[in-house]
């Protein structure tokens, strides 16, 4: 486990999660912002990078698992994107439409907030949201984070336009 809140664990994900995140990636409605349902390639290769990402970067985006029935959820992690020509990290989230509206997007990035700036001592994070995603920016907003700018992402053959949300650490260390 990574990270625990009141009902959630965040935990790096295996090769054993690839169906539970069939669930979230094969749902239309779920990848709305990604313009597609994912394959099952598409999944093994997702889950695949995550599992890259926690060993070269130590962070990824984790399962989140609700603690009431020990079920993966969601995702909800920090990741290393590029922005404005340099490399940030990035609160992603996502979750099985059956969970959304619970508040467990914002607990979850509210979490891995407070995981980036107590335990990895970062200055700042950030989120990356596509345009259109309203649910996205307002977990984005209630974690404290604000408009920075915005970019296009190319994928799936598409230019994207997103949001570039930032929140900056406030945490004073050092003698007091």
């Amino acid at each position: 486990m990574i990270i625990e809140t009141d009902r959630l664990y965040l935990r790096e994900l295996t090769l054993l999660d690839f169906n539970p995140l069939c669930k979230m990636l094969q749902d239309e409605e779920v990848m709305y912002a990604y313009e597609h349902a994912f394959s099952n390639n598409e999944v093994r290769n997702w889950l695949n990078t995550q599992i890259r990402r926690y060993k070269k970067n130590g962070i990824g985006l984790w399962g989140v698992v609700d603690k009431e029935t020990n079920v993966i959820i969601g995702q909800c992690g920090l990741t290393i994107q590029e922005c404005f020509g340099k490399k940030v990290v990035e609160i992603g989230y996502i979750y099985q439409k059956k969970y959304w509206n619970k508040g467990y997007a914002t607990e979850g990035a509210k979490a891995c907030k407070v995981y980036a700036f107590e335990k990895l001592r970062l200055k700042e994070v950030y989120s990356i949201i596509r345009d259109t995603n309203i649910p996205s920016q307002k977990v984005a907003q209630k974690n404290g984070m604000n408009i920075l700018g915005s970019v296009i992402k190319h994928y799936h053959g598409m230019d994207m336009p997103h949001l570039v949300y930032c929140v900056k650490n406030n945490i004073k260390s050092g003698p007091k």
